[in-house]
């Protein structure tokens, strides 16, 4: 079980963006890398292409991060805390952040 998964919350430990937080858009690179709304925007520029209507110009356009470097955002702590997973007695697995001891739950 991934402890980072989609739709989830996190908050940039590291980097240029340290501090900011933003949704996961996706995983990609087999789980060790996400792309977050927000995040390590860089610049791309793009050439006008009239038979398509798109415009020249520059775009950003966001880059993956590390999954190291991000930390899902626990609302009751108002900080980034670590995940863990843990086995409930009906045999479900789900995760929980260790600071506050409260179950993940992705808001969709």
């Amino acid at each position: 079980m991934n402890k980072i998964k989609k739709g989830d919350e996190v908050i940039v430990t590291t980097g240029k963006d340290k501090g900011k937080k933003g949704t996961v858009l996706s995983i990609v690179d087999g789980g060790e890398r996400l792309l977050v709304d927000g995040i390590n925007l860089a610049k791309k520029h793009v050439k006008a292409n009239p038979n398509t209507g798109d415009r020249g110009g520059v775009i950003p356009k966001s880059m993956s991060i590390h999954r190291s470097n991000v930390m899902v955002f626990d609302p009751t702590a108002k900080k980034g805390s670590r995940v863990g997973i843990r086995q409930l007695e009906d045999g479900q697995r789900v995760r929980y952040f260790k600071a506050s001891d409260q179950a993940v739950e992705i808001k969709n």
